[in-house]
C-alpha cells in the first residue's frame, strides 16, 4: 500500500492554525526578510511568547497545514495569495532559499520556483505596509 501523500502546508500561517511551526525569523530593516530556520521548530505557546512585547507575526514567519476551503485565499483548487505573490512581487533572491517545508509547500507545489524567489519578503502581518503589499495580501477580501 503506497504512503498517503502528506497534506500541503501554508508558508504564511496564523497562530492557531493546525500543525503550526516557525518557518523563519524576520530580519529588521526597511525591507524585512525572512531568515529561514535550518530545522523545523514547533510554534508552541512558549516559543510565540518570545516575540513579546510585539505580536508573534512581527517576529516569526509561521507555517501550518493548509486550511484550503477555510481560507479566504483558496479558490477550491489554488491559493490565490500565491498567484498574487508571483504575479505582483519582484523576486528578491536568485537562489532557492533554504526551506524546511518545500516538499509540502502549497505555494511551491502550485507556483514552483517563482514563489520561492519571492517568499523571503512576504509578511503575514501587513499592518502599515505599502499599498502593493496590501493588494498582494488581499486586504480587500472579507475575513474567512
Amino acid at each position: 500500500m503506497p504512503d498517503e501523500p502528506r497534506p500541503l502546508r501554508c508558508p504564511s500561517a496564523q497562530p492557531g492554525m493546525d500543525e503550526l511551526q516557525v518557518l523563519g525569523v524576520f530580519t529588521p530593516g526597511d525591507e524585512p526578510r525572512v531568515a529561514y530556520l535550518d530545522e523545523p521548530m514547533p510554534a508552541t505557546a512558549d516559543v510565540l511568547k518570545l516575540a513579546e512585547p510585539v505580536a508573534p507575526l512581527e517576529v516569526f514567519r509561521l507555517a501550518a497545514r493548509c486550511e484550503e476551503k477555510r481560507c479566504v485565499h483558496f479558490d477550491g483548487k489554488d491559493c490565490q495569495l500565491a498567484v498574487r505573490i508571483v504575479g505582483m512581487l519582484p523576486a528578491v533572491t536568485a537562489d532557492l532559499p533554504r526551506c524546511t517545508i518545500r516538499a509540502e509547500c502549497r505555494w511551491f507545489r502550485q507556483e514552483g520556483r517563482a514563489a520561492c524567489l519571492r517568499c523571503p519578503q512576504v509578511l503575514t502581518l501587513v499592518g502599515e505596509s505599502s499599498d502593493l503589499r496590501k493588494q498582494v495580501a488581499g486586504a480587500h477580501l472579507p475575513p474567512a
